[in-house]
């Protein structure tokens, strides 16, 4: 009986330290909402104000206010629907951006732009345009500017859009807006990036191309590799497509055997074909 009782009491205390720790535990995940949410709070309110109190007068600042608007609206949005933490930091990230908007709105204007603000996710790490660039690509022009002009009224704050950094400054036209709203590149924005960033200060290399498109393709949006063009002509005719600037890193085809194709003339710099004669 004794033994009884002392296994009851036992579990009636396991029972009530495993119901006391998780109601600490949803206690500090609803302190960590409600001080997010203030936080977000507080940003959405700043934005919302300048947004209401300020008048573009020209194109540049025009349309860094609806970018701003826009935010401000996603912003309001997600702090109605945010039920975590995480949730609410992902709010004042929609708000600071828009303030980033707003920055450049003033800019363009030239007034003050007020006071700093902290950095955007990934913003840091796409850097910035550092000079104006004016490229034709696809038949179109485009371009770049540390600075708000007439040919460039588009504003970017700097980040990372689908996996991709976008460097912060003016252009021409929204051209990563596609990727927001897809989560994903087309060919044409790899050659664009390549065109409008390559070589220059303070963009990252992987702003321009990346993830084999550094090389893979040229500014003038054939789809080629390094200098040499696949000019997208008979498929059957391999001749023309010139991998010498190729490099594989020492892939080694080894003894496949598929018949009576001979690759002799196909020099692919570090991709060895020895022994692969088919």
């Amino acid at each position: 009986m004794t033994a009884t009782i002392i296994i009851v009491i036992a579990l009636v205390v396991i029972v009530a330290a495993v119901w006391w720790s998780r109601q600490k535990a949803v206690a500090h995940q609803q302190k960590q909402l409600e001080d997010a949410k203030a936080e977000a709070r507080r940003w959405v309110e700043r934005l919302g104000g300048q947004v209401l109190n300020l008048v573009g007068t020209n194109e540049a600042a025009k349309q860094a206010l609806a970018d701003a608007a826009e935010r401000h609206g996603a912003a309001i949005s997600q702090l109605d629907r945010a039920n975590t933490a995480a949730q609410a930091r992902l709010t004042t990230e929609s708000a600071l951006e828009g303030l980033y908007y707003v920055r450049a709105a003033r800019v363009a204007m030239d007034m003050d732009p007020g006071p700093e603000l902290p950095d955007l996710s990934g913003q840091h790490g796409a850097g910035k345009v550092t000079e104006y660039r004016d490229v034709e690509v696809e038949g179109r022009h485009q371009a770049a500017s540390p600075n708000p002009t007439e040919q460039t009224p588009h504003y970017y704050p700097g980040g990372t859009v689908a996996g991709r950094p976008v460097p912060q400054g003016w252009y021409s036209e929204p051209w990563w807006k596609p990727a927001l709203v897809a989560g994903a590149w087309g060919v044409g924005s790899f050659v664009l990036m390549g065109a409008l960033f390559g070589g220059m200060a303070g963009v990252p290399a992987e702003a321009a191309y990346a993830d084999g498109f550094q090389d893979g393709l040229g500014a003038d949006g054939d789809q080629g590799i390094g200098d040499q063009g696949f000019d997208g002509g008979d498929p059957s005719d391999a001749g023309s497509f010139d991998a010498g600037g190729f490099d594989a890193g020492g892939f080694d085809a080894g003894g496949f055997d598929a018949g009576g194709f001979d690759a002799g003339g196909f020099d692919a710099g570090g991709f060895d074909m020895g022994d692969f004669d088919i």
